[in-house]
């Protein structure tokens, strides 16, 4: 269920949206202090400095708070300006600002992530 989500998500992002599938990495590692954990996938750009944290859950798993805690933890340790959460149902993004969070209503072109492109 969770990889037929990521796999849908990243194909929406590739094909609709021109996301280049070679600057998408799956199952990426981090540490959380000192603790291991796996990002579900990053989105890089051509110098491979990270454009998007993704978090994917299976269908029967809701976008709670606490999910989107746990993508903020991961983003962390990577700096990474956007967040993407979805459950193949729900699909949350968020920009990264001094303030917090800021929700977009739609998921951008890369193009318009990595304008450099």
């Amino acid at each position: 269920p969770e990889e037929n989500v990521r796999q849908s998500i990243l194909q929406w992002l590739v094909e609709e949206h021109l996301y280049p599938h070679h600057l998408i990495a799956v199952e990426v590692p981090i540490k959380v202090g000192s603790t291991p954990k796996r990002c579900d996938a990053i989105v890089y750009n051509k110098e491979m400095q990270p454009l998007m944290l993704i978090e994917f859950k299976a269908p029967s798993v809701a976008i709670t708070q606490e999910v989107f805690d746990q993508a903020a933890i991961y983003n962390r340790q990577l700096n990474v300006p956007l967040l993407l959460l979805s459950n193949g149902q729900t699909v949350i993004l968020a920009r990264v600002t001094k303030e917090g969070y800021q929700y977009l209503p739609s998921i951008p072109a890369y193009t318009e992530l990595s304008p450099n492109t």
